[in-house]
């Protein structure tokens, strides 16, 4: 891949240029010129080339490339566009790009697919290799297990210096890709004993043991070793992998620090893009009817909860037509307590996945809360009231306008910091479901005390 340097207009024409020849290329099924212009894309361009191709073109393309190259794009794209253009290959040509991924690429593209798509790749593929690829699979996605790669340095204890200075010699282009920074060492049953850094290896004498110069008892992970707690470890330590064991001890395979940054990242991405009822794996390229089913199916329990909201304005109907004004002031207090109840929901889904806080926090945080709601309540509240009284010229306006939006934003903060602790202790997805419920009751307690204050003190 390439990396452009330039001004940004000439990258992007450039780019454009690349684009351009590159199907031309597919279309006139030039195999070699089309492989030549993928390694002059650079990878962070890369995605954006895929995604403007046809389905055929991009099958086309991955198919022309060899297996190598074609496993090189693969490893650049987000996994949602891996995942949709090797369900669009022939299994054939798709075993083979997945024979030459990373296991732990292996493992993502295989658990993203149709369950049927992954085992006709999986049929074609050498049965030793897809034996290994089943176990990956089996882990979960967000455990040390989901996000190992098996590709490592493993000698026995017992080698000497010298011994492994051979075996990487001889075993060069098969150590070629592996991550090179840590040799790990296992006794004569597999059983993790020690790591050691290349730099100790190669400065020391020929004919030590690796038992002398390793690090005993290393840190590890459990194979089942969930993300909250790798973030913890990876947070205190600076080390650039850590070995990962099964129940027995026996190591598996390391997790590497970029790829958990990278798995810690799509978390948080995921979970704040689930809050805004956006689903993560959602791009363009994707079918219609799957793009449109799945935005629907948000914004149709969106309608429900925004007509039981509604519903408090009808009550008040008579108020709202002898103070026309409450309706200007109507959808800013609902914004302006949802916005700060959403504040809330965010530190509290981002204190739960750091570990800072759990279930049984919600008085803590309740209290915590009540204190922010009533100094922001109260600033927020002078302001708005003010900005009442002065354009409509009645103070009693003002007073029913501040008050609800100080009484609203309290009762905003409060729920948006509890509700995410409620919804984690029923098992269920704080940040898909505290949105709704916030938005939903927020707005029935601001119209509330709006239209009931105003019916009493203005009518």
């Amino acid at each position: 891949m390439a990396d452009y340097a330039g001004t940004d207009e000439q990258n992007e024409v450039a780019l454009e240029d690349l684009q351009i020849d590159l199907i031309k290329a597919i279309d006139s099924k030039d195999v070699s010129a089309a492989t030549a212009l993928m390694r002059e894309i650079s990878a962070g361009d890369l995605p954006f080339i895929v995604a403007h191709l046809s389905e055929t073109q991009r099958c086309s393309l991955i198919e022309s490339l060899s297996a190598t190259d074609a496993a090189d794009v693969f490893e650049h794209l987000p996994l949602v566009q891996a995942v949709q253009l090797m369900e669009e290959m022939q299994p054939d040509a798709a075993a083979s790009v997945v024979n030459e991924l990373p296991s732990d690429h292996q493992a993502d593209l295989l658990c993203g697919m149709d369950s049927a798509d992954a085992e006709q790749i999986l049929s074609r593929m050498l049965p030793v290799d897809a034996a290994a690829a089943r176990k990956l699979v089996q882990y979960d996605e967000e455990s040390a297990g989901g996000l190992m790669v098996t590709e490592l340095l493993r000698f026995p204890e017992l080698w000497t210096v010298q011994q492994v200075i051979e075996d990487l010699t001889i075993n060069a282009e098969k150590y070629r890709d592996f991550e090179v920074q840590y040799a790990y060492v296992s006794d004569a049953f597999g059983k993790l004993t020690g790591v050691l850094p290349m730099r100790s290896l190669l400065l020391a004498a020929r004919t030590q043991q690796l038992i002398e110069l390793m690090i005993a008892d290393p840190l590890c992970f459990k194979e089942d070793t969930p993300l909250d707690r790798m973030h913890d470890i990876f947070e205190s330590y600076s080390f650039l992998g850590i070995p990962v064991i099964d129940q027995k001890d026996h190591l598996v395979g390391v997790v590497q620090r970029r790829d958990f940054d990278e798995a810690w990242l799509d978390k948080s991405q995921t979970q704040f893009l689930a809050t805004q009822g956006i689903i993560s794996e959602e791009i363009r390229s994707l079918p219609l009817r799957q793009r449109s089913g799945k935005r629907l199916s948000w914004l149709s329990i969106n309608i429900v909860l925004n007509l039981i909201a509604a519903s408090i304005i009808s009550v008040y109907e008579p108020t709202l037509e002898k103070v026309i004004a409450l309706a200007i002031f109507l959808p800013i207090i609902s914004d302006m307590s949802g916005c700060s109840g959403n504040q809330s929901v965010a530190v509290s889904i981002r204190e739960l996945m750091l570990g800072l806080a759990k279930p049984g926090d919600v008085w803590r945080v309740l209290i915590k809360e009540v204190q922010v709601g009533v100094i922001n309540g109260c600033a927020l509240g002078v302001m708005l009231g003010s900005i009442a009284w002065f354009w409509k010229g009645s103070a009693m306006l003002g007073f029913v306008v501040g008050f609800s939006l100080l009484i609203n934003t309290i009762v905003a903060v409060c729920i948006g910091g509890v509700v995410p602790l409620i919804l984690k202790a029923t098992n269920r997805d704080p940040a898909v479901a505290s949105g709704p419920l916030l938005t939903t009751i927020t707005d029935m307690c601001g119209f509330f005390l709006v239209l009931s204050l105003a019916t009493w003190l203005l009518i």
